[in-house]
């Protein structure tokens, strides 16, 4: 009796693979871009870089716009320093102010001793009239180098405002102690486009008010301060 034969093993058979269904792109797409995402499905935004700080150069460019290039200082070597950092100046336009200012001055002060001498039939009011055109006029005068001894610094904690030749006068104002920030500007400033920046904080002692300013450069001025005042006050 002989042995049945061995059985052959069957091979396997592999399903075929199933082909992946291709998503219809939309018309006018670029083949090989991501498609966008279903209806309904929202994608979340990137996080939001580090946010670049503003460009001083910008800033500094219409503070300093028409106005002085150096900061007149006494010539005695125990002046107040300047330091470090960048001081800008006022308007070239604030020394024709005060002059028209100080030559309207001059002629109504004129004018009044003129009728008051007329009137009182004496020459008495003109030793008093003197005395007050010399002033108005020595004040003229030196209207030039005073406009040029006035500057301020923005620094990193509070803006610091010099003025003067014979009586200087350097005042610090801290960013978190100013309360108002105020712009002033009469009928002969506009002419001239011209303008007061007025600093007001809790202390009057402490309050600056810094005339011969641009429009354009009180306005920056006013907003950089007020942003500035109000991160410090909520501790940003």
């Amino acid at each position: 009796m002989t042995d049945p034969a061995p059985e052959q093993p069957v091979p396997a058979t592999e399903a075929p693979a199933q082909p992946t269904p291709r998503v219809p792109s939309a018309p006018g797409a670029v083949p090989g871009a991501v498609p966008d995402p279903a209806p309904g499905f929202a994608v979340p935004d990137p996080a939001p870089g580090p946010q670049a700080p503003a460009s001083g150069s910008a800033q500094d460019a219409v503070l300093d716009a028409h106005t002085y290039g150096r900061v007149l200082e006494p010539r005695n070597g125990h002046r107040l320093p300047l330091g470090d950092g960048t001081w800008h100046q006022l308007s070239r336009n604030y020394v024709w102010v005060r002059l028209i200012s100080l030559g309207i001055i001059i002629v109504v002060v004129t004018v009044a001793f003129i009728v008051g001498t007329l009137l009182l039939a004496t020459s008495w009011p003109w030793i008093a009239g003197g005395i007050l055109l010399t002033g108005y006029v020595w004040a003229a005068a030196i209207t030039p180098r005073q406009a040029r001894a006035y500057a301020y610094q923005l620094r990193t904690d509070d803006l610091v405002f010099r003025r003067g030749i014979l009586w200087q006068r350097q005042v610090a104002v801290p960013y978190g102690r100013m309360q108002l920030v105020d712009i002033t500007h009469g009928p002969l400033d506009r002419a001239f486009g011209i303008a007061q920046l007025k600093l007001v904080t809790a202390a009057a002692s402490t309050g600056v008010m810094i005339p011969g300013l641009t429009q354009g450069a009180a306005e920056q001025l006013r907003d950089t301060l007020v942003e500035v005042a109000e991160a410090r006050r909520t501790g940003l």
